[in-house]
């Protein structure tokens, strides 16, 4: 892999189960586990499948007409079994909507397409996911 191809975030810490990550650029997203405002981990994952999709089909339709509402709603079951914890039934619904004009019914056209070609080879996330990619974990020796 090159070093283009590189992708990285840091996770820290802030207070008892709260934690923000920043990513290269010094964007960031605050997180946490015990039931606050914050995202959970899990909601990240859908909002990342979510936004990488969206991403995908708002690149392909927009280009012919701005739509009058676009939305993405992702959800799935967080479940524990012989395997561990993981969510199952994950479920990607776009609810999007053209206006009357010149382009829009070409947008109207390309969007099942568009959302057939993220979900089948262009969303990292989404693809990442149902490939299965193996993680690795180490403590690092600082």
């Amino acid at each position: 892999m090159s070093e283009a191809s590189k992708r990285s975030v840091v996770v820290e810490r802030t207070s008892t189960g709260q934690f923000v990550a920043t990513n290269p650029r010094g964007g960031t997203v605050r997180f946490g586990t015990d039931g606050g405002d914050a995202f959970t981990p899990v909601e990240l994952l859908l909002a990342a499948i979510g936004g990488c999709s969206a991403a995908d089909v708002d690149v392909a339709t927009g280009r012919h007409a701005e739509p009058t509402a676009f939305s993405v709603e992702v959800s799935g079951d967080k479940i524990s079994d012989e395997q561990g914890n993981h969510m199952t039934g994950l479920r990607v619904t776009f609810h999007v909507a053209f206006p009357e004009e010149e382009g829009a019914d070409r947008a109207r056209a390309i969007l099942p397409r568009a959302v057939k070609a993220s979900h089948d080879r262009l969303c990292t996330v989404s693809r990442t996911v149902e490939l299965g990619t193996p993680v690795t974990t180490e403590i690092a020796e600082d």
